[in-house]
């Protein structure tokens, strides 16, 4: 009898084990007999299938579900502060490259009494100071400064939430000199190409010291016209060329880094970046508008800024009681400049962190008065009135929300079933993935996507759509691949009868993707993405 007992354990634990051999070759090897050539000349419909089943054998391990989903073609991230994309590591680089100080008390860069070309000496910063390079030799002072410039290793405190910490964190790193701006577009652009990604809109805040300063001596007009005008006689127009070249030295720093045209190119030279100009909502109205007017005019300019946004805390006293002013004027200048794109920072407060009363209409404002076209964050939807009539009249205008699942948890402390993320989905409201803020969140997009599986039980569809939904809507010129918006699933007439992604589009074809930056980098996410699911 215990022998036969004995007997059965053995053949139920051999059991387990093919079991567990048998998932792991579902995920790691195609089916039997299966050329390589074969399955690249799979179905769509069945490549996509063996994507599901690997995917569903790998989410039931985080960790083999992070790495099939950091090979995943991802498409775009749309919704990418540059600044608080860059890891606190290499500001501490910067600040010392700088000869910066830093208040060991606050845990903060400041610039020291007096310059130095050959360093800072250890007195020279002042009492309670030291030069930023210390931190390379106090273990104590560099975990510290890690710490205060992300979100590593936070506690919440009385008096200091994830959302004062999070914010605080720009302070406390600013100061270091413009010209690492090409070593921070390095570093993300970079940090994409390692996750399959091939696009980016990082925003961006161009110098705008000489428009506050005129918008201060005009001081505020209701008329949005005649403070234009006033604006652009003063001299606002100079601001153009100070960011048109501050984007240009970047760029050509980047690619330096990347060595782009040369037989060692980095992966990293074929993500394609633009730019979206960031409007400062928490100051005074006059300078609001001048700085909008800024972001317009060099969009207008600039090929590289292809959008306008508006940041800051919306919980801010200045961005509450502002805000429909502020939609105002974004609508008012979007008017005159329609060729610019609009995506505006929406809806990101929750209950708490304002009076229920302000959480009755910041999305739909944005949607109606400020003419967005893309909703950053929208988590404050379901609170706002009608939400449901909001979110059909969002679906049917095509208005995108980027979601960012960490950075609402981590400042709004909203997550899971309390974020709207299945309300949008319910509604068929275009929705894709972003980081927010990568280096104060200490993440990635693959965090992102791994979290949004993790949290909502999605499948490979799902997020193929999302990765689809980033290049559809990005600020890119030119038509869509897709013949209809937001459908995915049909090729526009010239390129309807080809293999999306081929290597060689018809002639019909090539010559419309030609025409099209946009349908370019759609049909360059359709060979990522068939070359993924082929490879599985």
């Amino acid at each position: 009898m215990n022998s036969s007992k004995n007997g059965l354990r053995r053949m139920l634990h051999w059991r387990g084990l093919c079991d567990i051999l048998v998932a792991s070759l579902a995920f790691t090897w195609p089916a039997a007999g299966q050329t390589k050539a074969a399955r690249s000349s799979a179905t769509p419909a069945s490549l996509e299938q063996r994507a599901e089943a690997n995917l569903k054998v790998a989410r039931e391990n985080p960790l083999q579900l992070r790495q099939f989903l950091l090979k995943m073609p991802k498409g775009g991230d749309l919704h990418n502060h540059l600044s608080g994309a860059v890891y606190a590591e290499s500001w501490i680089r910067a600040g010392a490259e700088d000869h910066l100080c830093v208040d060991v008390a606050k845990l903060a860069f400041t610039k020291p009494p007096a310059a130095s070309s050959g360093g800072v000496e250890q007195n020279a910063c002042g009492e309670g100071k030291v030069p930023a390079e210390t931190a390379f030799k106090d273990q104590k002072l560099y975990d510290a400064l890690v710490d205060a410039f992300s979100m590593r290793g936070f506690v919440p405190s009385p008096g200091v939430t994830g959302h004062d910490h999070f914010f605080d964190t720009f302070s406390k790193f600013g100061g270091t000199d413009h010209r690492h701006t090409g070593e921070w577009i390095d570093e993300v652009a970079t940090r994409a190409a390692a996750q399959n990604e091939q696009y980016l809109e990082l925003m961006h805040t161009p110098d705008f010291s000489h428009t506050a300063a005129i918008a201060k001596e005009i001081g505020w007009r209701e008329d949005f016209g005649q403070l234009r005008e006033a604006l652009l006689a003063r001299g606002l127009r100079d601001d153009v060329a100070v960011a048109k070249t501050g984007v240009n030295e970047a760029e050509e720093l980047r690619a330096k880094r990347e060595h782009c045209g040369q037989a060692d190119a980095a992966a990293a030279c074929n993500v394609q970046v633009r730019y979206i100009c960031q409007v400062l909502r928490g100051f005074p109205k006059e300078q609001v508008f001048a700085q909008t007017l800024l972001c317009f005019e060099t969009a207008s300019a600039n090929a590289r800024f292809v959008a306008v946004n508006l940041v800051m805390p919306e919980d801010g006293y200045t961005a509450m009681n502002d805000y429909a002013l502020h939609m105002r004027m974004v609508g008012f200048l979007r008017g005159l400049y329609p060729k610019i794109h609009v995506s505006l920072h929406a809806g990101e407060i929750a209950p708490g962190l304002v009076p229920y009363e302000g959480l009755c209409c910041h999305v739909r404002l944005a949607v109606e008065e400020g003419h967005a076209e893309r909703i950053g964050h929208g988590v404050d939807v379901m609170y706002e009135n009608h939400p449901h009539a909001l979110l059909k009249e969002m679906a049917a205008k095509h208005v995108m929300v980027e979601i960012s699942l960490t950075s609402n948890d981590l400042i709004l402390g909203v997550s899971g079933k309390e974020h709207p993320f299945l309300m949008y989905k319910m509604f068929g409201v275009p929705m894709a993935l972003a980081t927010d803020d990568e280096g104060v969140s200490r993440i990635d997009l693959t965090h992102e996507y791994v979290r949004a599986v993790e949290s909502y039980d999605l499948h490979y569809a799902d997020l193929k759509r999302m990765a689809r939904t980033s290049v559809e809507h990005s600020f890119l010129p030119g038509e869509s691949l897709w013949s209809a918006p937001d459908a995915l699933t049909r090729a526009v007439a010239p390129c309807s009868r080809d293999i999306l992604g081929a290597e060689k589009p018809s002639s019909g074809c090539a010559a419309f993707l030609k025409g099209s930056e946009r349908a370019q980098q759609q049909w360059e996410l359709e060979r990522r993405l068939h070359a993924f699911e082929a490879q599985l």
